[in-house]
């Protein structure tokens, strides 16, 4: 029989300027049980940001890095962002609204644990640059019939890393940037719950650059399996090694 998982600790990074819906989405699937896990650590890029501000109101502790205190210093970045991270025992990091590229030293510490909720359908109308009114905008002048929103692992470049879930959204004929924006967050806020669900359910699997979703009874065998290997009682030859 399957050990219920410990709940995830997880870790949110935002920026400035960001509203922080995504992050609000996750704060109330964590408080309704919807995600076995907590967040307990919001960093932010500015004390100001309303995303901060709403983590504030939700009693979730925040802390702010400014990458311009370390415009030349991607590794003293890197650093303050570990410690803070490391300190909080953290198990997923997500990215919402954080308009940086995460310093690889970051990327490599937390492989595999790291998501980001992208407003289209990568690899589509992705990259530096290429976030919140610029992606619809981009959007709409491709003439593009659909677009979407993406949650994806993060690796070390702007957008690339392998794919967990995309829902599709019709484009309109009547469409403007923020319309399309506004139709397409909700179903942002449903990608992004139920990616880091299934995280926390150890339901997913990265076989190169594709994301394995595992059924639930696959993934409660490999839970077992592995707490088996963790406690197996080592063979006479290991007991005997000095």
């Amino acid at each position: 029989m399957s050990a219920t998982p410990s709940p995830l600790s997880i870790a949110v990074l935002v920026s400035g300027t960001g509203r922080g819906s995504n992050l609000g989405a996750l704060i109330d699937a964590c408080a309704h049980g919807e995600i076995h896990g907590k967040i307990v650590l919001v960093i932010g890029t500015r004390r100001d940001a309303p995303a901060l501000e709403r983590a504030d109101a939700a009693g979730v502790p925040v802390a702010v890095v400014s990458p311009r205190q370390y415009a030349d210093d991607e590794e003293g970045y890197a650093n303050a962002l570990l410690r803070l991270l490391d300190r909080s025992q953290v198990d997923l990091i997500c990215l919402a609204g954080y308009l940086r590229k995460l310093p690889a030293k970051v990327v490599t510490a937390y492989a595999g644990r790291i998501l980001n909720i992208h407003p289209s359908l990568l690899p589509l109308f992705g990259g530096q640059g290429m976030y919140g009114l610029h992606v619809h905008q981009a959007v709409l002048e491709s003439g593009m019939k659909v677009s979407g929103c993406t949650v994806h692992f993060v690796d070390e470049h702007y957008d690339t890393g392998p794919i967990v879930i995309q829902t599709p959204v019709p484009v309109l004929d009547n469409d403007t940037p923020e319309t399309l924006a506004a139709r397409i967050l909700p179903e942002e806020h449903r990608a992004y719950v139920r990616a880091v669900q299934l995280f926390a359910a150890g339901r997913l699997r990265i076989d190169g650059r594709r994301v394995r979703i595992l059924p639930e009874t696959q993934a409660a065998q490999s839970a077992d399996e592995l707490e088996i290997a963790a406690y197996q009682e080592p063979t006479v030859s290991e007991r005997r090694k000095p």
